[in-house]
């Protein structure tokens, strides 16, 4: 595929108020998924994978245990997904996830971050079309050819291998993630997954530069303020 992966974690907030709420969409993804799946780890895979995202961004375990004992207590709110695609400064694509107990006030929400920052937000398929729902995991390594005849021998299905400057990035179909991770941890145990997850991965990047940059970063900055959005992927590529 010969696409760059661009690490979009979480970072870890400079302040109180935004490491609470980091924590905060954490206990509500952690919330809806327990609630809709089973509230045990062991038999529900898409939270024990999201309970592992979590601990590694630093989520106190405090907030995850209230979260699935919330979910447990059968009542709380009723949160749904909802998805908005469109064009962020310099044409970049944009792919916006939200878990909402209040579509319209959604909308308007991520509508305003789109209409202040010179965006445009479009209707469903917009852009999604232009993205794989991949299984994407980064480790340090220069030998790929060696985790590919690794992940063959384990029977495992991969879309593709990079290496660029020490550092290996395995993509894989979504479906293939905790088959992935284990044939990745069983042939190589010493190995520190520095980034696991199931991302949106562009199947194109657009360079954005000059007065779209700054425009762009406030964009994501808008985004990340708003309560109800969990992810953002995006396609834009910072120019040197």
């Amino acid at each position: 595929m010969g696409r760059k992966f661009e690490v979009r974690k979480l970072s870890m907030a400079k302040t109180q108020g935004a490491k609470i709420k980091v924590y905060s969409k954490y206990g509500k993804e952690i919330y809806v998924c327990a609630k809709n799946g089973s509230p045990d780890p062991e038999s529900n895979l898409a939270l024990r994978r999201l309970i592992e995202k979590a601990k590694k961004d630093q989520v106190p375990s405090h907030v995850i245990e209230k979260a699935i004992d919330k979910a447990k207590g059968g009542g709380g709110e009723d949160f749904a997904t909802a998805r908005y695609e469109g064009f962020g400064p310099g044409n970049c694509m944009v792919i916006v996830d939200c878990l909402t107990d209040n579509n319209n006030r959604t909308f308007m929400d991520v509508r305003q971050c789109f209409v202040k920052n010179h965006a445009k937000i479009g209707g469903p398929g917009t852009v999604g079309h232009m993205f794989e729902h991949q299984a994407v995991f980064q480790f340090n390594g220069d030998d790929e050819e060696a985790v590919l005849e690794n992940l063959m021998m384990e029977d495992v299905d991969v879309s593709d291998i990079e290496c660029e400057d020490g550092v290996i990035t395995v993509y894989a179909p979504h479906t293939e993630f905790f088959k992935v991770k284990n044939a990745l941890t069983a042939t190589m145990p010493d190995v520190t997954l520095d980034v696991e997850e199931i991302s949106f991965v562009p199947q194109t990047m657009t360079e954005i530069s000059g007065d779209d940059v700054a425009a762009f970063e406030k964009f994501l900055d808008a985004l990340n303020d708003c309560d109800d959005v969990q992810n953002v992927y995006h396609n834009a590529e910072i120019a040197d």
